[in-house]
């Protein structure tokens, strides 16, 4: 285990900006309905090219404690703060796709006063090594990163993509796991046997439905044809922030995620999978998951919490019963599908919260 500096090369960026210089703009002009409107890419390019300043945000990120190591073979970067309460609770944060450890930036200061605080990058993203992985894997590989580090039993918290994981981790790793927190518990699929649903969790299905067919191509093109999509992402920072940036910004605009989240904590997250060039590897878990030989959906004994943002998906507490042992459902005031990003401190509540009713179960 070693401590880890982010510290990209200059040529790096250099080149970054000479490519936003001579990016080939296409011609159609329409707004968001189409995918990232081509003014808001213009407008966004031109800022990450002159003004945007990546050696602030890599000083800001560099003021944790990070390290990599390798698991079973696969080097994995972390940030580990540890707590500065007399007994604080081991604490692991997932983050998913397109975001980043970047996720949890702004949550890492509130959570370290109860927590020690474990935030990896997922293997293929960031600065973790470029080798995808399923989800059972990248469970695996998580908890023998907490065994490690001496945490015999944690929690485990995410979204999206980190979901995933940390259901995976109770299924695999029931003995590790104190809790579960979560702010998605997965969406009805053709497993799903809709004649045991309740009136609000057929809505709920009938939203999903609607999302994927409106919103959904990532993930088809994700599941099923994920190099061809990484050539032009992995040579294209536009168009690898325009990919980016159309999920970000689902069912809305760009220019509505910046005024909930800012431009330069998006183009950060960008920045990270540009100069780590793993979005190629990122996408490429998306393929691995849809193909691997997955048994039947495991609901756990695990205590698990849902703390459901408003701009996100409508999910019924009967869904949430019915995916994890739950113990705590919250319905928080504020955020979307990047909870721990878009309202730190509501998270950090809700995740102490959590915690302190653990201790009296």
């Amino acid at each position: 285990m070693e401590s880890f500096t982010i510290s990209v090369p200059e040529a790096v960026l250099e080149d970054l900006r000479r490519r936003l210089a001579r990016t080939r703009w296409p011609d159609d002009g329409a707004g968001w309905e189409y995918g990232t409107a081509l003014s808001y890419m213009k407008d966004l390019a031109r800022y990450w090219e002159h003004s945007y300043d990546w050696r602030a945000h890599e000083a800001e990120l560099n003021r944790f404690a990070q390290f990599r190591t390798e698991v079973g073979g696969t080097g994995i970067h972390f940030v580990h703060e540890r707590g500065r309460g007399p007994d604080p609770v081991p604490l692991l944060l997932l983050h998913g796709w397109p975001d980043s450890f970047y996720r949890y930036h702004r949550a890492i200061p509130l959570l370290a006063g109860s927590f020690d605080v474990v935030v990896p990058s997922i293997p293929g993203h960031g600065f973790s090594d470029r080798k995808a992985m399923t989800t059972a894997e990248t469970a695996d590989i998580f908890a023998g990163l907490m065994e490690e580090l001496g945490y015999e039993r944690f929690i485990a918290a995410g979204g999206d993509a980190g979901t995933l994981i940390a259901q995976s981790l109770a299924e695999r790793h029931t003995e590790a796991l104190i809790g579960i927190h979560l702010t998605d518990v997965g969406y009805p699929d053709p497993s799903t046997d809709f004649s045991t649903l309740t009136e609000p969790e057929v809505a709920f299905a009938d939203y999903i439905r609607g999302w994927w067919m409106s919103e959904g191509a990532f993930n088809i093109i994700q599941s099923t044809k994920p190099r061809s999509l990484a050539y032009g992402l992995a040579d294209s920072p536009a168009g690898l922030a325009a990919w980016i940036m159309s999920f970000m910004a689902s069912g809305t605009t760009g220019e509505e995620v910046e005024a909930r989240i800012g431009r330069d904590d998006l183009l950060t997250n960008i920045t990270i999978y540009w100069v780590t060039e793993t979005i190629a590897s990122s996408v490429r878990r998306y393929y691995l998951d849809t193909h691997a030989a997955a048994g039947p959906w495991r609901r756990t004994s695990v205590p698990a919490a849902v703390a459901h943002p408003p701009r996100d998906a409508p999910l019924p507490r009967e869904w949430a019963e019915r995916r994890v042992n739950l113990v705590r459902f919250t319905e928080l005031s504020r955020g979307g599908h990047f909870a721990a990003w878009e309202e730190p401190e509501l998270y950090a509540e809700d995740l102490r919260a959590f915690a302190n009713e653990l201790q009296r179960l």
